[in-house]
């Protein structure tokens, strides 16, 4: 019990934070944003290519899920920040003379993260609609989007806190996400089909898991996609990649606090 009260304290602290902070909210939904109104438009034309994408879809709604797990990963390697002040500012010191159960302090974090992905990509996927978007499988594929893209961002959110705990620097967690994010999303299939790039791209392609996680949303957005052999494959991944980033972010949570 007492563990679901801090962790429930400690995520309406986070939330409160944020709010108080929309300047990060604005920067975190900017980019997203822009892909999704500019780049869509600006690459409208490469739909009508023959063979390029299936048919009768538009460029919009093959670039949607990726521009949704962009926002994901993106937004996920920006948690580090989160703890590093934390630390720096002395609040998780002082959490730490307190009778506050310890894992609460870290799931509290990793909720608040899993909230706030789940709520941009929900602003996201609405102005999507506007532009033209649908979902092909209606509200139950919207709902799990959301929660394949909420499971995505809590994976990646691991990779993020242990630099943060490793390193306790914020210029460092920011600077090292920023170098992973362009390479992983445009050596993915989030924006282009993997037809379209060179071999070695689609060598690098077929393992990244950005590749996997868009491949599953798109399943869901596109008419006729849905396969569940894909589904669980995608889910597979990124259990994966949970597994192992967060058992670091643990081992690392545990040496801090002890």
């Amino acid at each position: 019990m007492t563990l679901l009260f801090d962790t429930q304290f400690l995520f309406v602290r986070a939330l409160k934070k944020l709010v108080r902070n929309p300047i990060l909210i604005f920067f975190s939904l900017f980019q997203p944003i822009i892909f999704l109104v500019l780049f869509t438009q600006l690459f409208s034309k490469f739909s009508q290519v023959p063979g390029l994408f299936p048919s009768g879809i538009t460029y919009l709604e093959f670039a949607t899920p990726g521009i949704l797990m962009q926002n994901a990963f993106s937004s996920a390697l920006q948690s580090g920040t989160s703890i590093v002040e934390d630390l720096n500012s002395g609040f998780l010191q002082k959490m730490l003379v307190t009778q506050v159960s310890r894992p609460a302090i870290l799931i509290g974090r990793l909720a608040t993260d899993a909230f706030r992905v789940t709520v941009q990509s929900a602003i996201i996927l609405g102005l999507a609609y506007l532009l033209g978007f649908n979902m092909a499988t209606g509200i139950a594929g919207i709902l799990l989007t959301l929660f394949i893209i909420a499971f995505f961002g809590f994976a990646w959110s691991g990779i993020s806190l242990t630099l943060g705990l490793r390193t306790k620097s914020a210029e460092t967690v920011f600077g090292i996400g920023a170098f992973l994010t362009f390479p992983l999303l445009f050596i993915s299939t989030a924006l282009v089909p993997g037809s379209a790039m060179p071999t070695w791209m689609q060598d690098v392609s077929s393992v990244n898991p950005i590749s996997f996680a868009t491949t599953a949303v798109r399943d869901l957005a596109l008419p006729n996609a849905f396969s569940l052999s894909a589904e669980v494959t995608s889910l597979a991944v990124i259990a994966l990649i949970a597994l192992v980033t967060m058992s670091v972010t643990v081992y690392l949570f545990r040496k801090v606090v002890s």
